[in-house]
């Protein structure tokens, strides 16, 4: 059995990545899911590194690919922070 201070002691929290933490992002990666998570959430991997995709980012992206099926390349910009943070994609080519 752990006591709660050893738990504590070590316990290491989760630090994940955002699609908006690259300067681009190509549209081709694959899209994977982790449901072991605490909450589980969807991602792409590059270099290694895991980074969420959102759901509205895939809401925004669908709406710019029905316009350009040959979009390669996004940026996504965050803006705000806790539940006021909103995802805008840019095309980039």
């Amino acid at each position: 059995m752990v006591t709660l201070k050893e738990a504590a002691s070590n316990h290491e929290t989760q630090h994940l990545k955002n699609l908006s933490d690259l300067e681009n992002v190509p549209t081709d990666l694959e899209l994977r899911h982790d449901p072991d998570a605490e909450f589980p959430y969807d991602y792409v991997e590059l270099n290694g590194e895991r980074y969420v995709v959102k759901a509205s980012v895939l809401q925004q992206l669908k709406v710019l690919l029905e316009e350009n099926p040959k979009l390669a390349k996004m940026k996504v910009k965050k803006t705000g922070e806790g539940m006021n943070t909103r995802y805008t994609v840019i095309p980039l080519g």
